[in-house]
């Protein structure tokens, strides 16, 4: 069966940062793309960021780019999302997302054979 697992999510203050967490399990965890999607109250789900099967691509939403980092341990199963300079407006649920063999359409939900349950981030101004 397999499960992620997203956990980190908290009250912050704006200006600071969290790191988000997602362990994924029932998976050849270093055969998967992995992506990080947010839904902000009253809003679709959007994508926020990829990382690939190895490691060494990544990609980011231009609202994040140079706040935020994906990275991730496969000998650990588990893939995280450094947030820094956190705004108001990134206040969402937080979701991580796995795809076998990774892809290229990675801001497509679609794609993503696997979703966390998600957590929550709220930032404070």
């Amino acid at each position: 069966q397999v499960q992620l697992v997203e956990s980190g999510g908290e009250l912050a203050q704006a200006g600071g940062s969290l790191r988000l967490s997602c362990a994924a399990s029932g998976v050849t965890f270093s055969s998967f793309g992995l992506g990080w999607f947010r839904q902000a109250p009253g809003k679709e789900r959007a994508f926020v960021g990829y990382i690939s099967w190895s490691g060494t691509r990544t990609y980011y939403a231009e609202s994040v780019k140079g706040r935020f980092t994906i990275s991730r341990d496969n000998a650990k199963n588990t893939v995280y999302l450094q947030m820094d300079s956190l705004k108001p407006e990134d206040t969402a649920v937080y979701y991580c997302a796995a795809v076998l063999y990774g892809t290229i359409n990675w801001s497509r939900e679609k794609e993503y054979n696997y979703w966390g349950q998600g957590t929550q981030v709220t930032v404070s101004s």
